[in-house]
């Protein structure tokens, strides 16, 4: 049976790049692998074509070779360098990378080379004070240091790690999977190349030990939840000499008994009178920079809001600072005395049937009756 033109297999044209035909070969591998296709001999006929079509095109000397001659290039007498099969290198690279999802690992692992420490997260709890003004607190962090005895290496002082034997120092093994072959990283030494045989005793080999750091963290003006301070080369310390990971400092502020803050503006509820919203007068309310005082005019409503231009927040990465909006909350008397009562009870007398002076109820009843008028 004639085979078919290797460009043909991979679906590319005879110009295609190096890259092209990896992505190709990638995508066919994946589709037509056994472990994906079990008992399928279809597939596993095509897979190996696949394979073999990519052999040849992948190796600048075999793709002259075929482009030039065809499938006769590797006929025996042609010079071609032998039939192709499954035990040139380029396959074995890029099958290591496509498979080493199935085989728990690859060519991309570390051999034996410096990794860098994990990121940490620390949770500030501020209240709001601070965190509108700004602060300096002290934090204390668990974090993984470099074991000091041993300087990180986890070998016991005077002592050094020794090449793995299994893998020879290359932090990866070669596997053969019936009739190809992958790559995976070193069981024994787990991709260093490298095993402690005689492990420091302060940090039984791992290099690293758990400490707690005492941080000073300077909190800028105008923070808000979930803001992160960066604090660089404070997280975990790295292995095998690797650089050390960030600490991040994430705000959570607090709620206040009086303020409400959204972004930059502050809110919050002010009480006052019955006689002080029907007649007007003065009050004072709370800032964050002390108190102020508030005209409240004559016929102030309840749900009736205040802005104090400047009183909110300056924001942490610059700009005008926010409002503080005051809303009025009208209180109803309690705990009234008989000559209270009587005094409202002739207030109430001398309003009655006078709508002008109740504008908002007016406007009510007039909409229930439009509404039971409609029904």
């Amino acid at each position: 049976m004639a085979k078919r033109d290797y460009y043909e297999v991979l679906g590319v044209e005879r110009g295609a790049s190096e890259g092209d035909l990896k992505k190709a070969y990638r995508r066919l591998a994946m589709k037509y692998h056994p472990d994906r296709n079990p008992d399928d001999k279809a597939s596993e006929e095509q897979f190996k074509e696949v394979s073999e079509a990519y052999e040849v095109l992948s190796d600048a000397n075999k793709r002259a070779s075929y482009d030039q001659y065809g499938h006769a290039a590797f006929d025996a007498g042609m010079g071609g360098g032998g039939g192709a099969g499954f035990g040139g290198a380029n396959f074995s690279d890029i099958f290591g990378d496509v498979f080493s999802d199935f085989f728990g690992g690859g060519r991309g692992g570390a051999r034996g080379g410096a990794q860098r420490g994990s990121d940490l997260r620390y949770t500030l709890e501020l209240n709001l004070e601070e965190a509108v003004r700004g602060t300096t607190v002290n934090i204390r962090v668990p974090t993984l240091v470099n074991c000091k005895p041993c300087d990180g290496s986890g070998a016991k002082k005077g002592s050094t790690p020794s090449t793995c034997p299994t893998c020879g120092g290359a932090g990866q093994v070669r596997m053969q999977q019936g009739f190809f072959a992958v790559q995976q990283t070193c069981p024994r030494c787990h991709g260093q190349g490298k095993i402690i045989t005689d492990p420091c005793t302060s940090c039984h080999g791992e290099g690293r030990v758990e400490e707690y750091k005492t941080l000073s963290v300077k909190v800028p003006a105008g923070v808000d939840t979930g803001d992160r301070i960066r604090l660089s080369g404070e997280g975990e310390a790295g292995t095998h000499g690797g650089p050390t990971g960030d600490l991040y400092v994430v705000i959570n502020v607090r709620e206040h008994a009086i303020f409400q803050r959204d972004g930059k503006h502050l809110y919050c509820e002010v009480p006052i009178s019955y006689t002080d919203a029907a007649l007007g007068g003065e009050l004072e309310v709370p800032t964050l920079d002390g108190r102020v005082k508030l005209k409240i005019p004559e016929g102030t409503q309840t749900g009736k809001q205040f802005r104090l231009r400047g009183k909110g927040v300056a924001p942490v990465r610059g700009g005008a600072a926010g409002d503080l909006l005051c809303r009025v909350a009208v209180e109803t008397p309690v705990n009234l005395s008989r000559r209270q009562r009587e005094l409202l009870e002739e207030l109430r007398d001398s309003l009655d049937g006078d709508s002008s002076h109740s504008p908002k109820a007016s406007g009510w009843f007039e909409g229930v009756k439009r509404f039971f008028g409609d029904l």
